[in-house]
Formats: structure tokens, C-alpha cells, sequence
């Protein structure tokens, strides 16, 4: 268990963020204020906005645990994720700005109509709520785990402190507390990487040798079976597809830069953070190749529940008091990246102004965006309390979620970016023949959840241009 000084450092830490996180809310006084953050956002701070967004507890524990079981292997998918980031600044961030968007759901409303964004919006609302929540149970498993504090309290704490200072702060406190963040966990990784070196008999040479000669240190896999998760095909393919998909449709990650000043700092903060986010892969990759050589030396004493025990029990059991509660306040870090402002975005924007037609004024509309914003709030805490009930695999199929929907709306962003001649019929049935796809391959197949995007994107794409060609609308 952490020692007093550890608890020390959490509760300090969550007090801070949560207090930085609120002062932002002097300067919200209008809903773009509060959703966008006033297009203030310079290229640097969007960069780390967007790995922060995209870091979570699942990648603090998970992506070493891949490599203390496994192999380096999980880079292939790292470098679509690069390629897919070059094309998301070319085919969708200049649509962004040329139309003034609050969401990115509104260039469907612009192009295709009600039908479309509806569907593309509600995918979002629906499956960001059960990624996040399980995102935000995942974190209150680690807290459980290094302090002892039960796993439904854990999820309580943590989830009030990501709505207090979300729904206070607006889009710029989870914009710029994802800065700050982004730094803490960083510099959490890297004390845990020098710890591990210092527990090491032989260090760095060692690694390498142990490491070696178990094969960690492969990182190709030119595998076809389409049940593989990490091969060059599904990194080129799938990781180029999942990115233009979250990165370029998503809400979550389109609203970090729709905040920026300018079309230019969006698309240099997003290139830019591709490279950050791979050599923060390949840092967490070490420590699980590190790992794994520590416990040659050291055996464990039992075996561990699950594999992505490692790190936390490393941390809990070999670093010295102070270290191990910063180490648990940067998991916490890469876990408060919270989507409730996207998602009261979205509610608004594409689903409450489009279909009331109230006259709200500015401080009414922002009065009811921080209502709504609680609402997503308790929406997500529920789904993470809930998941305690569902056993590993089912965790598992939920982080799933994202992928399975998420190849349809990106489907339809191709088609109202890149294809003029399709129209919102042929739109509307390609999104609905991409999920009846990804329901079979899902429920049928043990295709790995990484040709997801691309499969639903192709047969959205493809259903929809010749639907447009076979029986075409009649003006």
C-alpha cells in the first residue's frame, strides 16, 4: 500500500488540477466561448491537447503491458496513426474552418441534412458515453489497486472532479489542464523507466539482452490473418482509418481543433503531435520490455489477475514513498481528458438548436450547455460504475465500441468532403449498410477490432456511390 506521503501527493494533485481546471470559467460568457474556447488555442498547446486526449489509463498500463507479454509489435499501428494525421490536415481541417463550425457533425448538416448528422451524432453521444465510462473505470481500478480505496468510491471522486472543473472551465480548462497533464504523465513514464534501469541488475545492457533474446524487440509483422491485431496492414490500413476516424470526425478530438487560431495551427499542432504520440509508444513499450527483464531477476511473488497489474504493482512495491503517489497521480493525469464538454456540444448544436428553434440568449443557452454538461457527467459515472458488473471480455468489447461505429460516420465524411455527387439518400443508407457490416463481421467473425473503421468506412463509401450511380435522385 502507498505511504502517507503518496496519499499526499494525490489528494494535492486532484485539489490543483481541479482548482486550475475552474479558473477558466471567469471567461466563459458565451457558448463559443465555452465549446471553443474563443479560436485562442496556439499550435503547441493543440499538439498537446491531442496526445493528452488520446492518452489514457488504458495506454499508461495497457500499451507496457503489451510489450511485457508480448512485443514491440504495436508501433506498425503507431505509424498509420502518424499518416492518417498528415491526411486528416488535408482532407478535413480546411472544411472546418472555411465554415465557422462549432461540431463536426454540422459539415454533414451543411452537406447532406438532418437524416445523416443525426445518426452521425447520436454514434457519438452513444458510444463516447461507453468508451469514457470505461475509460473512467479503468482508472478507478488502478487507484483501488495502488490505495486501497474501493473501486466504486474511486469512480465517484474521480468522475465529480472531471465535471466540476469541466463544466466550471468550459473547453479551455480541459484544453489547457490537458497541457499541464500531458507533461505530469510524461514525466511520470519517464521516473518509472529510470527506476526500473536502477532495479535492473546490469541496467540498460541487460534490458537489451533479456529483451533480445525473448524477442521484444520485433516491432514487423507482415501477417494476413485478418484475426491479428498489430501487423504493417493493419497499421497502413486499419491505424491510417481509425485516425482519420477520431482524429477527423470525432468530436472529442475535431473540437481541440476547432479551437485553434487559426486552420494552420491546427494542422501543424496535429502533425506534430503524431510524432509525439509515437515516442511516447515507444517509451511505454521499454517500460514493459523493462519490466519483463525486472521480473526475471525478481519473480513475482503471485501471479497477477490480469497483465496490466504490472506497472501499478511495480509501483506500489519498489519505489520509494512520494515517487510511487506522483506515479499514481499521473495515471490519473492520462485519465482526466473528459468529453463532456464535446458531447453538450454536440447535444446542442446538432440536436437542441435544430429542432427547438428557441430564441435562448447567450447567458441561457450557456446556463442550459453546463446543465447538459452534468448530464454527461452523471451519464459517464454510471457507465463506470455499471461496468464493475461485466467481466474482462466484455470491457474489452466496449473499448471496441469506438471502432465498430465509428468506420460509418467517417464514410460519411469522405462522401461530403470528396464526393459531390452523392446525396444525402445515398449517404444516409451507405452509414446504415456500413453498420449491418460491422454488426456481422463483429458477431461472426474474430476479425481483429483494428480493420473496424476501415471496413465500415469502405462499405459505407461503396454503398453509398453506387447507390448513386444504380438508381440516382431525380431532381
Amino acid at each position: 500500500m502507498l505511504a502517507p506521503l503518496d496519499y499526499a501527493v494525490i489528494v494535492a494533485y486532484l485539489v490543483a488540477i481541479t482548482a486550475f481546471g475552474s479558473w477558466f470559467g471567469r471567461f466563459q460568457h458565451t457558448t463559443r466561448d465555452y465549446f471553443l474556447s474563443g479560436h485562442s488555442v496556439p499550435w503547441w498547446a493543440v499538439c498537446c491537447t491531442v496526445v493528452a486526449t488520446e492518452t489514457s489509463t488504458l495506454t499508461f498500463i495497457g500499451i507496457p503491458a503489451t510489450a511485457y507479454t508480448g512485443n514491440m509489435t504495436f508501433l506498425q499501428l503507431a505509424l498509420g496513426y502518424v499518416i492518417g494525421r498528415l491526411l486528416v490536415s488535408v482532407l478535413f481541417i480546411p472544411a472546418y474552418f472555411r465554415g465557422d463550425l462549432v461540431t463536426s457533425y454540422e459539415l454533414l448538416q451543411r452537406r447532406f441534412g438532418r437524416r445523416v448528422t443525426t445518426l452521425s451524432a447520436g454514434l457519438f453521444l452513444v458510444t463516447r458515453s461507453l468508451a469514457d465510462g470505461i475509460r473512467l473505470f479503468a482508472t478507478s481500478i488502478v487507484i483501488a489497486v495502488v490505495t486501497g480505496v474501493p473501486t466504486a468510491w474511486s469512480t465517484l471522486i474521480v468522475g465529480l472532479i472531471m465535471i466540476v472543473y469541466t463544466v466550471r472551465g468550459g473547453a479551455a480548462a480541459v484544453i489547457w489542464t490537458d497541457v499541464v497533464q500531458m507533461f505530469i504523465y510524461a514525466a511520470g513514464a519517464g521516473l518509472v523507466a529510470v527506476a526500473l534501469l536502477g532495479h535492473i541488475p546490469g541496467g540498460w545492457d541487460e534490458v537489451v539482452r533479456a529483451g533480445t533474446a525473448a524477442g521484444k524487440f520485433t516491432f514487423f509483422d507482415a501477417s494476413t490473418d485478418p484475426t491479428a491485431v498489430y501487423t504493417i496492414w493493419t497499421g497502413l490500413l486499419g491505424g491510417v482509418a481509425l485516425t482519420l476516424s477520431t482524429h477527423g470526425t470525432d468530436q472529442f478530438l475535431v473540437q481541440r481543433l476547432l479551437a485553434a487560431t487559426s486552420a494552420r495551427a491546427a494542422a501543424t499542432g496535429l502533425v506534430l503531435s503524431g510524432v509525439v504520440v509515437f515516442g511516447q509508444f515507444i517509451l511505454f513499450l521499454l517500460i514493459g520490455i523493462m519490466l519483463f527483464t525486472f521480473h526475471q531477476h525478481v519473480p513475482l511473488d503471485a501471479p497477477l489477475a490480469r497483465t496490466d497489474q504490472v506497472l501499478p504493482h511495480f509501483v506500489v512495491n519498489y519505489l520509494p514513498s512520494g515517487i510511487a503517489g506522483f506515479i499514481v497521480a499521473a495515471i490519473v493525469a492520462a485519465a482526466l481528458s473528459p468529453s463532456l464538454n464535446a458531447m453538450a456540444a454536440t447535444t446542442i448544436n446538432d440536436f437542441y438548436k435544430p429542432r427547438t428553434h428557441r430564441d435562448l440568449d447567450e447567458t441561457a443557452l450557456l446556463r442550459l450547455s453546463r446543465r447538459i454538461t452534468i448530464g454527461w457527467g452523471v451519464v459517464q459515472v454510471a457507465v463506470a460504475l455499471g461496468a464493475q458488473l461485466m467481466d474482462r471480455s466484455v470491457l474489452d468489447a466496449g473499448l471496441a465500441v469506438l471502432s465498430f461505429a465509428s468506420g460509418s460516420v467517417l464514410g460519411a465524411f469522405l462522401l461530403a468532403t470528396r464526393m459531390p455527387s452523392v446525396g444525402e439518400r445515398d449517404a444516409f443508407f451507405g452509414m446504415v449498410a456500413g453498420l449491418a457490416v460491422m454488426t456481422a463481421v463483429w458477431g461472426l467473425t474474430a476479425t481483429a477490432f483494428t480493420w473496424y473503421v476501415f471496413i465500415g468506412a469502405t462499405t459505407t463509401v461503396a454503398t453509398a456511390w453506387v447507390l448513386s450511380r444504380v438508381a440516382p435522385v431525380r431532381g
